[in-house]
């Protein structure tokens, strides 16, 4: 299972692997032994590695929160998979990513850094399975960050461009 995690502002790309009993996690490409336990519900205990920790969650209003002992942090946790993460409720407030929806090539990008862009137009054409595909804008805005190039191999979910 592949998730892309936003903790406090920050990316993380995390990969969960299911491996005689324990979790077999890679954070970002480096691989971390972790074990966690569902303490009960919103309670997780995790070790990673020698270090043991509680992990509480808690959701306000769509907000999630965890917290790690006295500390807090606002997290999102998106399966590029899903459509769900893919495309949220009428929220154009800030800068919003535009990712694939699935594996592939990059065979044109339709747009340009500090372009204006209209919500529903394209911006980048993803081929996949030799059908192209025109992934749109999710919003109007302007182009803030093109971060792909033609001839670019992407993963389902992978960030292709930023609209503020």
């Amino acid at each position: 299972m592949t998730y892309d995690v936003t903790i406090d502002g920050k990316n993380y790309r995390l990969e969960l692997e299911r491996a005689e009993g324990l979790w077999v996690c890679r954070l970002d490409g480096r691989e971390i032994e972790v074990d966690a336990v569902l303490a009960r519900p919103g309670v997780l205990s995790l070790r990673i590695g020698n270090q043991a920790y509680e992990i509480k969650s808690e959701r306000v209003a769509s907000d999630l929160h965890l917290w790690v002992g006295s500390a807090r942090f606002a997290a999102e946790v998106r399966d590029p998979r899903s459509l769900r993460s893919r495309v949220r409720a009428a929220d154009d407030h800030g800068p919003r990513r535009v990712t694939a929806p699935m594996p592939g090539k990059v065979v044109r990008i339709l747009v340009h850094e500090h372009s204006e862009v209209e919500a529903g137009s394209g911006v980048v054409v993803v081929e996949a399975m030799k059908m192209q595909n025109e992934i749109k804008s999710p919003k109007k805005g302007t182009i803030q960050k093109v971060l792909v190039s033609e001839g670019a191999a992407v993963n389902a979910g992978d960030v292709l461009v930023i609209v503020e």
